[in-house]
């Protein structure tokens, strides 16, 4: 990147209301050619909406410019925006599975000879951009075989194909595994090295660290800052995303573990095929779990054997001694056996149901009255409640989840689950795609169940976040239970124990 070239990208005075909301207030920011700019900031800080004004899907108000290349962009014109040279790949992609990647490449831009889509042309267009991608699919492949990763950069070949000179990733790496992800992470490096600017959103700091040269913050719709490349720390940037020093952060207080204390789930030679092999551990009342392992180690897997969602092929579930052993979900949570999901919008949430109908969904059946009626009074109460505990932040538990930011909707499957009264809760990635205000609010909520007594089991790919809020961590890999790492004299428990179980370097320390 030349410091001293005109920025390809430059937006200023960017403000956006929505009704009584102002979602965006005189927002700038500039990228210039052959630059990773990351663009940080809570959920619902304006990352997206400001994203939406500069590909034409939303009309600022009145004041701001938009530049390309220093010539003015059309507002509210997704088609003139694209021409210019921006594309925009969402976290939920855009693609239709059952065409092929060539037909994907180019749809709304189809290539046509007299009046029939030539889709020779189509697919001999595409392959040149597959192989400077290095992919090895070809372009009559069908989109709905390729992984998410592989899926991905069928989305990066279509912006390719317009010329791109801007393009935005937006939580990118969120669904795929660690080796796709580095797959991205040299796509990008080409991109860059061609001279196209990369805008790119993530919550993952360690993500932000390795690829921007530069990163601007926004916080409740206004612009922050932007730091140089040498100026990244996490306290920083925390800093200015929420408005307050990385040491008001929640950081557990570990202290030894409470032998006397009831064990309240055991899990004995749990077994699914290859998939999760002799899986036995148990945890007692009051206690964090971790566990930890690479992508594909069987986490996952063993979380919903447990559950009652899959079915084991051997192993038993206790619950205080007592064989409860699920064989489906629902007998799970008559047990007092809960899981949230590491997908919640496919597997959790109902998008288009509203706050309070999402938390009452399991326990409906403490409403009903006689004759089939439903005491709405208890449930709207019983939202109500779960709506203020979890300091949800939307206008009121009658709004529809679909609306509500990432952290906010895993604090409402959160709610759900606890309306069960569980004795264990499972939580599957339960800060995944959500911001670090809000991740800290979740772990406190954690420590709080634990605190009240209840068994909790808890996913996490992200190392620093499993050695912080659990008690111990159990390690998987290659669908076994590698060891257990736990913390000695009341200290943290050691990130490099764990890594060396979860890639079979060596016995935990």
């Amino acid at each position: 990147m030349t410091e001293t070239a005109r920025p390809v990208l430059e937006m200023e005075g960017i403000s956006k209301t929505f009704g009584s909301v102002k979602a965006l207030e005189d927002v700038a920011i500039t990228a210039h050619g052959g630059e990773v700019h990351a663009l940080m900031g809570e959920n619902g800080a304006g990352k997206s909406t400001l994203m939406k004004i500069l590909s034409g899907a939303y009309t600022p108000d009145k004041g701001g410019t938009i530049l390309v290349g220093g010539k003015p962009v059309p507002e509210g014109n997704p088609k003139a925006a694209k021409a210019m040279g921006v594309a925009v790949i969402y976290q939920e992609l855009s693609l239709a599975p059952n065409l092929t990647v060539a037909e994907n490449v180019f749809l709304g831009n189809e290539r046509a000879r007299s009046g029939i889509v030539n889709r020779a042309e189509m697919r001999s267009r595409t392959a040149p951009l597959l192989k400077r991608l290095g992919v090895d699919f070809s372009p009559s492949t069908v989109v709905g075989s390729l992984s998410l990763g592989e899926r991905q950069l069928v989305e990066i070949a279509r912006a390719m194909s317009t010329n791109a000179r801007i393009i935005v990733m937006d939580e990118p790496t969120t669904s795929l595994s660690s080796r796709e992800t580095e797959r991205l992470f040299d796509v990008i490096a080409a991109l860059k090295a061609d001279g196209i600017a990369i805008i790119y959103i993530s919550h993952r700091m360690e993500e932000v660290y390795r690829l921007a040269d530069r990163c601007s913050v926004l916080r409740d719709g206004k612009y922050i800052g932007t730091l140089d490349r040498d100026e990244l720390s996490a306290e920083r940037l925390i800093s200015m995303m929420v408005g307050r020093d990385l040491s008001t952060f929640y950081k557990k207080e570990h202290v030894e573990r409470d032998e006397s204390a009831e064990t309240v789930l055991e899990v004995r030679n749990m077994s699914a095929g290859r998939k999760v092999r002799d899986c036995s551990f148990s945890v007692r009342r009051g206690e964090v779990l971790g566990v930890s392992g690479l992508v594909g180690s069987g986490r996952t897997e063993l979380a919903r054997l447990i559950y009652g969602a899959d079915k084991a092929t051997s192993g038993t579930v206790l619950l205080e001694g007592r064989e409860v052993t699920p064989q489906s979900p629902s007998a799970a949570l008559d047990a007092g056996i809960v899981y949230l999901t590491e997908d919640r919008k496919q597997l959790g949430l109902f998008l288009d149901m509203t706050i309070a109908d999402n938390i009452n969904i399991c326990v409906m059946g403490e409403d009903s009255g006689p004759a089939g009626t439903r005491n709405f009074t208890a449930a709207r109460k019983r939202a109500r409640a779960e709506f203020e505990k979890l300091s949800i932040r939307a206008p009121s538990p009658f709004v529809n989840v679909g609306s509500l930011s990432g952290g906010n909707q895993q604090k409402v499957l959160l709610g759900r689950l606890l309306e069960v009264k569980p004795k264990v809760i499972i939580l599957d990635e339960p800060t995944r795609g959500v911001d670090v205000g809000a991740k800290s609010e979740i772990y406190r909520l954690i420590d709080e169940l634990a605190r009240q007594g209840l068994a909790v089991v808890m996913i996490s790919s992200e190392l620093p976040e499993i050695i912080n809020v659990a008690d111990r961590v159990i390690v998987m890999r290659e669908g076994e239970i590698a060891g257990e790492v736990t913390s000695a004299d009341g200290a943290a428990i050691e990130q490099e124990a764990i890594m060396r179980l979860s890639t079979g370097t060596g016995a935990a320390a």
